[in-house]
């Protein structure tokens, strides 16, 4: 190993020698020229390649940091402040004086929003001493397949099943031609009579008892606004009776009447009323029928036509014959086995009975104490004029409806992801505002003044709220339907409070308060107690029964808040002075020249110019709202 070394180093030194002697040798040749030169360095430290046998044997020993004490804290990414502070125990503005030592803290400062920094997680969990474990959200809920506890219709009895039950018939037609006045002769009432301003506003369902059998009439409105009960009628029948007046002929609601039976599917049968009134013409009539899809047997086609008097009872008979016989032809039965199922045509909120719903029954058998579904509601039936039942638990109802409300809040969720949006933003700028002063109050580090004071707009466009209240429920879906055609809210906004069944409470006293607001009523009273609140609030209560009545109020309102307009009331067009040549005339005639004066000095006259006189005033604007009606 020794003399390894040594010839080594003896190498190196003739190496360098004969270096040294190249490099003396060209400067003497060419002093003017610079050469490269190259260095080399030499040592004499030999790197070992491999372990000794000792090192080999040795064995490193790892020193790891010391394990932290700290409790354990289960998070997730995208947790929130009020999700961490309900998992450790802790208050809230503890969570929040831990995140305002970030780096980012302003952008935190909702406490719903959510984290998705680990590292911020991580120095939050550190600040209220705890170490993190991170875990899948748990809030994420993992698709599972459930039972569906949903009622569903059950499939089409056999016929063998059915039974013969009176045929369910709807008079539907245009207002004021007869319909209610039909049944009443039938029936032998007067509903016309009790009726506010003799129009039909509620759908009914009677049962009438003929020498030819039994038949189950449903009443439906002719009005305008009455479109939806119309519609709930034509799908709840077996067939339409449609009432045309023999003097008016095809009106709007006659049309509408025959489009929501054919979409309904059921037969039409034609009552020609009023044939007693003079000078009408029932051909006329049957040609008006045909432009609109309806051929009735007359002129060769399939759809019966009965010419009567309501008022004067003429016909009657042979429009029940009628009736009666389209039923055997269309085959009516049903089915009283198995489970309920029927249509709710009304509801409405009785002080003495409480919730009550006009329903009828479609299958099964119904008697007291029956528990009912009806999309979200459920009841027992506590009273009833039909001894028809069949006993259904209360559980299974309440699961059924259960399922619908989640299912209905699902679709909420989704519907109004926008309005939420909205929503949470006015309450982060509230909460923004309220976390600053506390920071400027010292319970926190102090931070920048990141925050916008909230800007507060007076909102002086003019507008009208109400609160409306109604005996049924096909009532206020009917004025709800009108005011959804008003289409000038940039003239003035029509805002809807609340709309619901039954009297007024002091929860629509407050409401219509601190919405500036009056409140319409329709057919249903006010208890004393509530109007004494109202007027000590100085809330208006507005009454009606007529639908019409009620749209005209509020035109009236919404007209009154319109800002006044400035027209000129012309007076006359006169002059101070009228001269032809030097004297004074009182006209002139045309092409004869003269001489005009006025009073103001500056006033200046060009070809063309008139004179007038006139006086500005302020006029009040009319609404062009226009409800169809």
């Amino acid at each position: 190993m020794k003399h390894t070394h040594n010839l080594h180093l003896a190498t190196s030194r003739l190496l360098l020698q004969k270096c040294f002697h190249q490099v003396l040798s060209l400067q003497y040749q060419n002093k003017t020229s610079i050469q490269k030169i190259r260095t080399f360095h030499t040592s004499s430290i030999c790197w070992k390649s491999r372990k000794t046998r000792e090192e080999k044997k040795f064995k490193h020993i790892i020193q790891f940091k010391p394990k932290s004490k700290l409790p354990t804290l289960q998070l997730w990414r995208g947790c929130n402040a009020l999700e961490i502070a309900d998992i450790t125990k802790r208050d809230l503005d503890d969570v929040f004086q831990a995140i305002s030592y970030l780096e980012n803290s302003e952008y935190y400062d909702d406490p719903e929003l959510e984290i998705n920094d680990t590292g911020a997680i991580i120095s939050i969990a550190k600040r209220l001493g705890y170490r993190v474990d991170f875990i899948r959200n748990p809030n994420l809920d993992v698709a599972k397949t459930k039972k569906v506890n949903d009622l569903t219709k059950r499939p089409p009895p056999d016929i063998k099943d059915l039974v013969k039950r009176p045929p369910v018939v709807a008079i539907m037609g245009h207002v004021d031609h007869g319909k209610t006045t039909l049944l009443d002769a039938l029936r032998h009432s007067s509903i016309v009579s009790q009726e506010f301003g003799g129009i039909t506003q509620h759908i009914g369902a009677f049962t009438v008892n003929l020498p030819q059998g039994q038949i189950t009439f449903l009443d439906t409105p002719g009005h305008a606004a009455f479109k939806a009960m119309r519609a709930r009628g034509a799908q709840a029948t077996d067939l339409v009776v449609l009432v045309v007046a023999a003097d008016d002929s095809i009106m709007e609601q006659t049309v509408e009447s025959v489009r929501f039976a054919r979409e309904a599917d059921v037969p039409i049968i034609v009552a020609i009323n009023k044939i007693d009134k003079p000078t009408v013409n029932i051909e006329k009539v049957k040609n008006d029928l045909l432009a609109i899809g309806i051929q009735v047997e007359d002129l060769g086609g399939e759809v019966q036509s009965v010419p009567i008097s309501a008022l004067k009872k003429i016909n009657l008979d042979v429009l029940t014959e009628a009736i009666l016989t389209q039923a055997e032809l269309i085959g009516v039965g049903g089915d009283p086995k198995g489970p309920v199922e029927g249509v709710v045509l009304e509801a409405s909120l009785d002080t003495m009975k409480g919730k009550v719903s006009t329903a009828l029954v479609q299958r099964g058998t119904l008697k007291k104490g029956c528990v009912l579904v009806a999309g979200t509601a459920w009841g027992k039936v506590r009273m009833m004029y039909d001894e028809h039942g069949k006993q259904l638990t209360e559980k299974h109802a309440r699961d059924v409806v259960h399922f619908r409300e989640q299912k209905l809040m699902e679709e909420k969720m989704v519907n109004d992801q926008m309005v939420i949006e909205k929503k949470a933003q006015i309450h982060n700028e509230k909460y923004r505002k309220e976390r600053q002063e506390r920071l400027m109050k010292g319970r926190y580090r102090k931070m920048k003044n990141y925050f916008r004071e909230k800007e507060i707009i007076e909102d002086t466009h003019p507008f009208l709220s109400f609160v409306l209240k109604g005996d049924v429920h096909g009532s206020v879906e009917a004025i709800l339907d009108v005011v959804n055609t008003y289409d000038s809210h940039e003239a003035c906004r029509l805002d809807v409070i609340h709309s619901g069944v039954g009297n007024v409470t002091e929860n629509d006293i407050e409401l219509a308060e601190t919405f500036d607001g009056i409140i319409y009523t329709f057919n249903v009273k006010v208890p004393p107690e509530i109007k004494k609140l109202a007027d000590e609030k100085g809330i208006q209560i507005k009454h009606f029964n007529v639908i019409y009545h009620l749209i005209a109020d509020m035109k009236t309102e919404i007209s009154s808040r319109l800002p006044l307009v400035e027209e000129e009331d012309v007076l006359g067009e006169a002059l101070p002075s009228l001269r032809h040549e030097k004297s004074d005339v009182e006209s002139i005639k045309k092409d004869v020249e003269c001489g005009l004066m006025v009073e103001d000095p500056e006033v200046s006259f060009e070809p063309g110019d008139t004179i007038i006189c006139y006086n500005p005033k302020s006029v009040a604007q009319e609404t062009d709202w226009s409800p169809g009606f």
